[in-house]
């Protein structure tokens, strides 16, 4: 048998073993290359979209790159760990330091070859599946599945790098132990449960501020804090982990009527230790879930926000034309034929907008009409105005409910009451340059001098609302005057005229969003997948300890049910605890970002929350029902 034989055969008898390391290995070489099949998808014709897919599957690349190498490190760890008596019999029966570092790093890379096979095999396979929910959330017309070397050969190259560094480093491993204690393999004494109670007062310490940062910025918005929060965060799950869970078990050990009742006795001594043994892989995990957890609710809070953006843009396409523009008649035929070239049918709205000077403040305001305004709002079923002489109402960003003002009109003895805002304007704020108002149609008409006393013409700007009730079909209108607009804001260049068309907005805007939310999840699914593996190695890695106490537990007289309730319990606090302050974590993180949204969109985000963190716990339970069930039938406790 050859020396390459020998640890192929030690791979395959070690099958159960690297289960989950080959599992999650495949899985991200699987997403790696659709990201890469997108990437250097050569059918995506649109400029912006090719931006979005190359930025978004390129970050997510690296990150899925970078935390695999973490969590394959870290797990090749732990099953070096669990073989480590194999590894001692080995050197002893003859082979050398330098043997053994050349078999863990050829099983490794055998291991890395085969998961790299197979993560490609299905991820072309899953790929054209991938390619049609992309193609229905970008609105493409087609997206096909190709066939291209590039994102094979940018897989392969990426993944063999990342298996050989793994490889290499599960070397030193080897190197830095003793015969002794590679052959103590399982047996070695464990560590103890003392703990520090500066750390355990931190723990709670640094989670408390974090959380009231949280509540506190949900009163007063200041996003600075929270890289204040995040830290303390972190600190303060180390120390959870580490000392404070371990001062709560052994200060409930002095009270005999929690601590010596039933198997509990058994249960709270091993978890003393397994929790100080694990403190390091509890912490990871919890931020490993929580990090998931809160990706996802952040993309899945920009496609709500998506969502919202039709409601508060209900004009299909907007084109207000200022007093100077030469350009008007010129963009209103141009529209119009792309309306007829679209088979778009619309109807037309118009409006004039007075620029006046308020006497109090002696800065420019800008009027509307009650009859404009109403004709617009009928069109697009929006409560009507009605205003009598003397009243008038704020809209748009200067709408501010309760603050009482009286308006007077500098060049025109006109004086107006304003106590309320239009909150159903339907013309977007950023078409005016000045505060804006609504006066009822007899105060309309008395307005007769021009701003500043000057000419009519140039104190009257005109609105060209086209109103199409397809909303989402107005994308190809007025794209010659979107670049136009772009290239303005581009070069700082200031024109006579503003356009807007919520309905190619929108297509960009979901499109961004709907593309972060397809990375976004198959990046979390990684995650999840890595965070439950992270415990799965462990119980890996202790199994012969385990199998060992609960055989002494059968010979002390346990019976079968008792010994399951026993694993139950030990089981469900390595499992949920990590999950639980991840949870939490993720809880006052959405609370922080919802404060986030009311102050940029007044925008509620709870359903989404509920749905992300629903999802994520059907899922944990789903993963420690399959873990507790494999858990049982290697301590042959299956009923």
């Amino acid at each position: 048998m050859t020396f390459l034989q020998f640890a192929y055969r030690n791979v395959i008898r070690n099958r159960r073993v690297y289960a989950a390391y080959f599992m999650a290995s495949s899985f991200s070489v699987m997403v790696f290359f659709i990201y890469s099949m997108l990437l250097f998808h050569p059918s995506i014709e649109n400029q912006f979209i090719q931006e979005i897919a190359f930025l978004g599957m390129a970050f997510a690349d690296v990150v899925l790159v970078i935390f695999t190498l973490f969590f394959l490190l870290y797990s090749l760890s732990a099953f070096l760990q669990a073989r480590s008596k194999e590894f001692g019999i080995l050197q002893q029966l003859g082979m050398d330091r330098g043997q053994l570092q050349k078999l863990v790093f050829v099983e490794t890379m055998i291991l890395g070859v085969i998961a790299l096979g197979v993560g490609i095999f299905f991820g072309y396979i899953f790929t054209k599946f991938f390619f049609m929910i992309v193609k229905a959330m970008l609105l493409l017309d087609a997206l096909p599945l190709y066939f291209s070397l590039e994102p094979f050969l940018l897989t392969a190259l990426v993944f063999l790098t990342l298996f050989a560094l793994i490889s290499f480093a599960g070397t030193m491993f080897i190197r830095q132990s003793s015969i002794a204690d590679l052959v103590s393999g399982g047996t070695q004494l464990r560590e103890t449960s003392t703990y520090s109670k500066v750390g355990a007062l931190s723990g709670f310490v640094f989670l408390f501020v974090s959380y009231a940062l949280v509540i506190y910025s949900l009163f007063e918005m200041n996003v600075w804090i929270s890289s204040v929060i995040i830290l303390c965060a972190i600190f303060g799950s180390h120390f959870f982990f580490k000392d404070s869970l371990l001062s709560v078990i052994v200060n409930l050990q002095r009270f005999k009527n929690v601590y010596w009742r039933s198997t509990r006795i058994v249960t709270f001594s091993d978890a003393l230790v397994k929790i100080r043994e694990n403190a390091r892989m509890f912490f990871i995990v919890t931020m490993v879930s929580t990090v998931a957890i809160i990706s996802v609710g952040v993309v899945a809070s920009l496609t709500s926000f998506a969502n919202q953006y039709r409601e508060s843009n209900p004009i299909s396409v907007l084109y207000v034309s200022n007093p100077d523009n030469p350009f008007e008649q010129q963009h209103i035929d141009q529209l119009t034929r792309d309306f007829y070239e679209q088979n778009l049918t619309y109807t037309l709205l118009t409006a004039e907008i007075v620029k006046q000077t308020s006497a109090a403040t002696r800065t420019p305001i800008q009027i509307l009409s009650e009859s404009d305004v109403n004709a617009i709002a009928a069109a697009l079923k929006e409560p009507l105005v009605d205003l009598s002489p003397g009243e008038g109402l704020r809209f748009g960003k200067w709408v501010e409910q309760g603050r009482q003002e009286l308006i007077h009109l500098r060049e025109n003895t006109i004086y107006f009451h304003v106590e309320n805002g239009y909150t159903h304007f339907p013309l977007p704020a950023s078409a005016f340059d000045s505060p804006a108002y609504v006066l009822s149609d007899e105060d309309f008409v008395k307005i007769e001098n021009a701003y500043l006393y000057g000419s009519w013409d140039e104190s009257v700007s005109r609105v060209f609302a086209f109103h199409v009730p397809d909303w989402l079909r107005t994308e190809e209108i007025g794209l010659t005057l979107d670049r136009e607009i772009l290239h303005s804001y581009e070069q700082e260049i200031s024109l006579p005229y503003y356009f807007d068309n919520p309905g190619l907005n929108y297509s960009y805007i979901s499109s961004t969003f709907s593309l972060l939310l397809v990375t976004g999840l198959l990046v979390a699914a990684v995650l999840i997948l890595a965070a439950g593996s992270f415990i799965y190695f462990k119980f890996y890695t202790n199994l012969e300890v385990d199998r060992r106490q609960f055989e002494a537990l059968r010979h002390m007289g346990f019976t079968n049910e008792e010994l399951r309730s026993v694993a139950d319990k030990q089981l469900l606090p390595q499992f949920f605890l990590p999950w639980g302050l991840a949870m939490l974590h993720a809880t006052f993180s959405f609370l922080f970002l919802q404060a986030v949204w009311v102050d940029i969109a007044a925008m509620s985000i709870a359903m989404e929350m509920l749905v992300v963190l629903g999802a994520f716990t059907l899922i944990q339970f789903v993963y420690y029902y399959l873990i507790r069930w494999r858990y049982f039938a290697h301590l042959q406790l299956q009923s």
